[in-house]
C-alpha cells in the first residue's frame, strides 16, 4: 500500500493529499470554464470540435485523477487510477487531431491522413497497454508523444506557412506544459505540502488557459 506523504481529517473525512487533489480540481475547473466558453463562442469548423472535446475530456481526467487519484484513493482499488488516465489520453489524442487537421489544408493530403490515423493507433496501442499494465508511465510517454511530436511541429509548421498568431500562441502554450512535465519527472518541489505534483497541475492550469488563447486567435478551423 503506497502511503501518501500528507493527509487530512475534515469534519470526520480522511483526505489524502489535499493540496495536490485540489490543484487537480483546479486544472479541472479552468478546464471546464473554458470549454464552456468556447462552446459559447460557437467558433466554426472541427479544429474548434476537438479542441472543445480536448478541454472537456481534460477537465474530467482531473476530475477523477483528485478524487480517485489522490483525495480518496485509498477507499477503492488502485485501479479507479485508470478512468482519469484514459480520459487524459483521449484528450491529449483530440489536440493532436485539433492540431492535424489546422495544418491540412497546407499538407499533402496523404501526409494529412497519415497523421490522422497515426493518432488512432498509437492512442489504442498506448491506452492499451496502460490498461495490461496500471503504469502512469504510458500515460506520460502518451502526452509527450502528442504535445512535442504532433502539436508542436505541426503548429509551428502552419506559423511558418501563415504567421498565424494562434499556432505562435499554442506553441508557448506546449512549452508551458513542458516546464510542468519538467517539474514532475525531476520532482521539484516546495515542500512537502506542495509538491511537484502540485507546481505541475498550477503550470497545467496555465497552459490550458494560454491554449484557450490560441484557440480564439487560430485563423483557420478546417
Amino acid at each position: 500500500m503506497i502511503v501518501p506523504s500528507t493527509t487530512v481529517d475534515l469534519w470526520g473525512v480522511r483526505i489524502d493529499e489535499p493540496v495536490t487533489a485540489a490543484t487537480d480540481l483546479l486544472v479541472s475547473a479552468v478546464c471546464f470554464f473554458i470549454a464552456y466558453k468556447l462552446h459559447s463562442a460557437s467558433l466554426p469548423g472541427k479544429t474548434q470540435m476537438f479542441l472543445r472535446a480536448y478541454f472537456l475530456l481534460m477537465g474530467l481526467a482531473t476530475f477523477f485523477g483528485g478524487i480517485f487519484g489522490h483525495a480518496f484513493l485509498y477507499a477503492v482499488e488502485y485501479a479507479w487510477k485508470l478512468p482519469g488516465w484514459i480520459v487524459s489520453m483521449l484528450s491529449v489524442a483530440c489536440i493532436e487531431r485539433a492540431s492535424i487537421g489546422h495544418a491540412q489544408p497546407f499538407l499533402n493530403p496523404r501526409v494529412g491522413r497519415l497523421f490522422l490515423g497515426l493518432n488512432i493507433v498509437e492512442l489504442l496501442a498506448i491506452m492499451t497497454t496502460t490498461i495490461v499494465t496500471i503504469n502512469f508511465r504510458w500515460v506520460e510517454l502518451h502526452s509527450g508523444y502528442g504535445l512535442l511530436a504532433i502539436v508542436l511541429p505541426f503548429q509551428l509548421f502552419v506559423y511558418y506557412k501563415t504567421k498565424d498568431r494562434g499556432s505562435l500562441i499554442f506553441v508557448m502554450a506546449v512549452l508551458i506544459a513542458s516546464a510542468a512535465a519538467l517539474v514532475f519527472m525531476n520532482r521539484i518541489s516546495i515542500d512537502r505540502w506542495f509538491n511537484h505534483l502540485d507546481i505541475s497541475h498550477v503550470l497545467m492550469a496555465l497552459a490550458g488557459l494560454v491554449f484557450y488563447r490560441g484557440a480564439l486567435a487560430l485563423k483557420n478551423n478546417y
